[in-house]
């Protein structure tokens, strides 16, 4: 290399990669609340304006005052608890029911060709479909209620599962094999670790479904929980009840969300986002 040549080299300003730029929790956090926030104040201003008129849709005063009655009285929190019971059954069923056929399609050739095709026919059945059936099956009690929230939860969860048992690195468990470790401590301390992204995308759509099939279970005669309090204020055309009970609703999927987020956090702090690319 000449003189020249090293003396242009050494002026030269050695590149930076450019990172992004690190947010607090609590810009994230505020960031995330602006949306609810502007639709509330919408709402308020589509109300006070005369926009929105009370048979259309109460405003946010009304559903407060509707939400301190029904608290009042002792219905909102008997419905909440009713309703988070049967979601909260339904779930574990569905979880569990998904976690397990997942685990023998994905890691058995034996299961995937049993079980697989059969299982994802029936997962192109909208559930809904299945409440007519339900009833006649189940009659109109909580039976029908849970298991049809437990079918809805199943098949996000065995999807995932499926998936990431299949991802897992096969090297990786013939090694294990070879150092005699059993079939069932390969699953639990090679395959479920490593599939943990897709099992939690799967906990995470099937808490949203667990909602969704909240709202149709409770069409089934229901005499009790959210859906029962909306028939009630249909009846009576409270629109300031029926807000709060689609609010409720929003709020259980929200909160079903958080609860995935904290999870992921906890279990797999290295994918917590901490730049500003999310």
């Amino acid at each position: 290399m000449s003189t020249a040549t090293a003396e242009a080299a050494a002026t030269l300003v050695t590149p930076r990669p450019q990172l992004p730029k690190a947010r607090g929790r609590g810009y994230a956090m505020t960031v995330r609340a602006l949306g609810p926030l502007i639709l509330l104040a919408l709402w308020w201003l589509a109300s006070a304006t005369g926009v929105l008129t009370d048979d259309v849709l109460a405003s946010p005063a009304e559903v407060v005052r509707a939400t301190g009655e029904l608290w009042g009285n002792g219905q909102l929190p008997d419905a909440l608890a009713t309703s988070l019971t049967r979601s909260g059954i339904g779930l574990l069923i569905g979880l569990a029911a998904g976690l397990s056929l997942g685990i023998v399609t994905g890691f058995t050739r034996l299961g995937d060709e049993l079980l697989d095709s059969s299982l994802q026919t029936l997962r192109t059945i909208p559930f809904l479909s299945l409440v007519p059936l339900f009833m006649v099956w189940f009659g109109i009690n909580e039976t029908a209620k849970v298991l049809l929230i437990a079918v809805a939860t199943t098949f996000p969860m065995y999807v995932s599962t499926t998936a990431g048992v299949r991802n897992t690195d096969p090297k990786l468990i013939e090694a294990m094999r070879s150092f005699g470790m059993s079939r069932v401590g390969i699953i639990r301390e090679v395959v479920l670790p490593a599939a943990l992204p897709s099992l939690l995308a799967g906990l995470r759509l099937s808490m949203t479904l667990s909602v969704i099939a909240l709202i149709a279970a409770e069409e089934i005669n229901a005499t009790a929980g959210i859906g029962y309090l909306m028939s009630q204020a249909q009846s009576y055309a409270r629109t300031d009840i029926l807000a709060l009970c689609i609010l409720i609703y929003g709020l259980l999927g929200l909160t079903a969300d958080i609860l995935v987020r904290l999870l992921e956090r906890v279990l797999m702090p290295w994918r917590s986002p901490r730049g500003g690319t999310r």
